[in-house]
């Protein structure tokens, strides 16, 4: 993975994209949602060594159109695409008044 957490924020349409070696071939999986948070979580194992004892894993959640909510490990074989974002609407016309006029 080559972007990092901290890039992520809260309201960010994303996709997703993990692969899964497998012997003879790979499994790609892709989702696109809005990122809900961004964060460094410990994983529970005791045996990693790392800071506090634990691994410590990047994870995105992200919240699909059907509202499915769904956390990603994001690894070296994740690749996270910002979405452009949909263009705003524009602002209604206001009248000038006299006054303004």
């Amino acid at each position: 993975m080559s972007s990092t957490i901290d890039q992520f924020k809260p309201g960010q349409k994303v996709a997703v994209t993990q692969q899964i070696a497998q012997r003879e071939r790979t499994w790609t999986i892709r989702v696109e949602g809005t990122v809900v948070k961004a964060e460094q979580k410990k994983t529970g194992s005791w045996f990693a060594g790392s800071k506090d004892d634990h691994l410590w894993l990047d994870r995105l959640t992200i919240r699909k159109e059907d509202g499915e909510v769904i956390v990603c490990n994001l690894d070296p074989y994740t690749h996270v695409e910002l979405l452009a974002e949909p263009p705003a609407a524009a602002a209604p016309a206001t009248e000038k008044t006299d006054a303004e006029a």
